[in-house]
């Protein structure tokens, strides 16, 4: 069995890196941008093979947690550990920086629990600083990105431009490569609001990225751009809080890892702190009035986070009602406090008076006051289904500068760039994700399909097939075909993912072979709720299915179960209780299978097509140009006669020009 030792880290502050010769290199992959996006984006380039560069304003924030100090969640935590099935760093570095494990959602069945952790902040950055460090082919260089370098796009290959490297800002130089990720964040054009005072910047003590880069997004390759904003609270000084007036809340007993090479976190269960629960009072609503006017960033019409917004926000849209305040702690050693829903942008005086309208907070202390952050995004559906820019060659972006919200969809898109960014300087083809094989595929496909009105974040309720995609069957869902196929996962993990699948294939085939009566399985397991009237032979699967029923309970009564396969028993459980949802899902899946392997071609003149089509239909193809037919037949206004149409136009497309190449052989 493959057991990940955690270690560790090394940090950069121990570590030195020499890029002084940076600029007389030719790089496969260039990422722009050291946060979850990009990070991710790096580490995945390298693993299939690039020579890969990251450029940071500064090296010492790389990894760095800007808002929350958590991971996962319900439907965030399916795309850490699908991150992980592909090998990528955020699971394992939630498991070596968590301080708070749960999984939440555990009143519902598996395939939505949610698994999170509370992250000590210091950890997590010096986690994912170490594993850059240690990965080969990766260097990495302080300085800021002044402008991408395009030159005419290669014929017969869609796009009309083709990045070849970068232009460092201040004079810095030029640095040449295949292929540019853009991972900017909250940096494209960033500006922070406290108050009435603004200034740029995408966080805090950070200034925005070079506004050439804007230019060249929105001037020169004509990419529509929007404005989005998003915001964090104030950190609150521990020692001030009087945690006696909040409810406590303490984690899982045994904390469950992201990784699935990992069997046991860095933090043991006696060394997990809690997190405390408050409330808001109508103190907090006639705090947030009176200071309105002194707002600017509320009064903005640029779109925030629906499902994480402001305390203003809240207040002002729900008037009366109390509001949940997490009081959750910022590391092991740390003496701050982040209070999870009271995200604000009023003057610093006036949050201070706010919180102090909340049980527990009374007397308490701001270390750094809430800020707002405005930002310019790319509109996603420019993108292809492997995050390239349409009409720019060898240019991929990823991260909130598509639209999302969270550090989870970031490293989700960060990996997938990174993986095509990669294949694509080495001369591989691109590849895809269906939304049928996981939530990243959801994401992107969502991002590519319809777009962004207000920053997207992920949700179980999101992906069709729940019951397909769960957290605990990831790495059989994507890390063979991440060895197999993208050449992003080390040989390592493929056993391991092979063993666990042989394992699981054959615990299974021993369940099946077992078939009793239900008055024969009632004398091998005693008290169980199973109709002696049943009068159909059961076999140990659908035994399993049975709530009261587990596989320590079969591998009691069947010896020849207990040895080989007693690790696997709540996977084992799982799978039985899933596989006749899986069954009829099946073959909706194939249909959409079929319909994502359906691609349209880019040079379509929707406008001017040969086939029944409305003109409404026609011009939300002709602006979000989908990639396949799948995609078409999500998009809003797009109608099921419309699909048949193009489906029957694509495919004597198809048979026509089949058959002009068949004539001339």
């Amino acid at each position: 069995m493959l057991v990940r030792r955690l270690r560790f880290p090394k940090t950069l502050s121990t570590c030195s890196i020499q890029a002084s010769d940076v600029h007389t290199q030719h790089y496969d992959v260039i990422v722009v941008g050291g946060g979850h996006a990009g990070t991710e984006a790096v580490a995945a380039a390298s693993r299939v093979g690039a020579k890969t560069l990251l450029i940071t304003q500064k090296i010492q924030t790389i990894g760095a947690l800007s808002c929350n100090p958590s991971l996962g969640g319900v439907g965030k935590g399916h795309l850490v550990k699908e991150i992980d099935a592909l090998d990528g760093v955020m699971g394992r570095a939630g498991d070596w920086a968590g301080i708070h494990f749960s999984i939440l959602n555990r009143s519902k069945g598996p395939a939505v629990w949610g698994p999170r952790t509370q992250l000590d902040r210091q950890r997590y950055k010096d986690f994912i600083q170490s594993e850059l460090l240690s990965t080969p082919r990766v260097t990495i260089l302080e300085g800021s990105v002044q402008d991408i370098l395009l030159t005419t796009a290669d014929p017969g290959k869609p796009g009309r431009h083709k990045v070849y490297g970068i232009r460092l800002a201040h004079g810095g130089g030029e640095i040449h490569s295949r292929s540019v990720v853009l991972t900017t964040g909250t940096f494209l054009s960033g500006a922070l609001f406290i108050g009435q005072n603004t200034s740029p910047g995408g966080r805090i003590g950070d200034l925005p990225s070079c506004a050439g880069l804007s230019h060249t997004l929105k001037e020169v390759l004509g990419l529509k751009v929007g404005r989005l904003r998003t915001g964090t609270p104030p950190r609150i000084i521990k020692d001030t809080i009087d945690f006696s007036l909040t409810l406590i809340h303490l984690p899982d007993p045994n904390p469950t890892p992201f990784s699935f090479i990992n069997t046991h976190t860095h933090c043991t269960p006696e060394e997990q702190l809690p997190c405390y629960l408050t409330y808001t009072t109508p103190g907090v609503e006639r705090v947030v009035k009176e200071s309105s006017h002194l707002n600017s960033h509320i009064q903005e019409d640029t779109k925030g986070p629906r499902y994480c917004p402001s305390i203003e926000s809240k207040v002002l849209r729900f008037p009366g009602r109390q509001h949940q305040v997490w009081l959750e702690p910022e590391g092991l050693t740390s003496d701050l406090m982040y209070p999870q829903g009271l995200s604000m942008t009023m003057p610093h005086e006036k949050q201070l008076c706010l919180i102090r309208e909340i049980p527990g907070l009374q007397r308490a202390k701001i270390c750094t006051p809430g800020y707002g952050v405005q930002y310019d995004f790319v509109c996603p559906t420019q993108l292809f289904p492997w995050l390239q820019v349409k009409s720019t060659q060898g240019l991929f972006l990823a991260g909130q500068i598509n639209g999302t919200t969270g550090y989870e969809e970031a490293a989700a898109q960060g990996l997938w760039a990174g993986v095509n960014a990669g294949r694509t300087s080495l001369s591989m083809p691109p590849v895809s994700l269906s939304r049928t094989q996981s939530y990243i595929g959801v994401l992107i496909d969502d991002l590519i399909g319809r777009g962004v009105t207000e920053p997207y974040r992920m949700f179980t309720s999101r992906a069709e097939f729940r019951t397909f995609l769960r957290p605990d069957n990831a790495d059989l869902r994507l890390t063979l075909r991440g060895f197999e196929e993208l050449g992003c996962v080390s040989e390592q993990r493929y056993n391991e993912a092979l063993r666990v699948q042989m394992s699981l294939n054959d615990a299974l085939s021993a369940l099946e072979s077992i078939h009793l009566s239900a008055a024969r399985w009632k004398d091998k397991l005693g008290d169980v709720n199973i109709s002696e009237t049943k009068s159909s032979i059961l076999n140990g699967v659908e035994m399993l299915q049975y709530k009261d029923v587990s596989f320590q309970m079969l591998a009691s009564a069947f010896p020849e179960l207990s040895g080989p396969y007693l690790e696997f028993s709540e996977r084992l459980k799982v799978e039985a209780m899933y596989r006749p949802h899986c069954e009829k899902q099946r073959r909706e899946m194939e249909r959409m299978q079929a319909e994502e392997s359906l691609y349209l071609p880019q040079d379509i003149d929707y406008l001017t097509l040969p086939v029944s089509l409305s003109q409404e239909v026609r011009e939300i193809l002709d602006s979000v140009r989908p990639s396949t037919l799948g995609a078409a037949a999500r998009l809003p206004g797009i109608t099921p006669a419309a699909i048949i149409h193009l489906f029957n136009y694509v495919h004597r497309t198809k048979h026509r020009n089949h058959s002009k190449i068949v004539g001339v052989s």
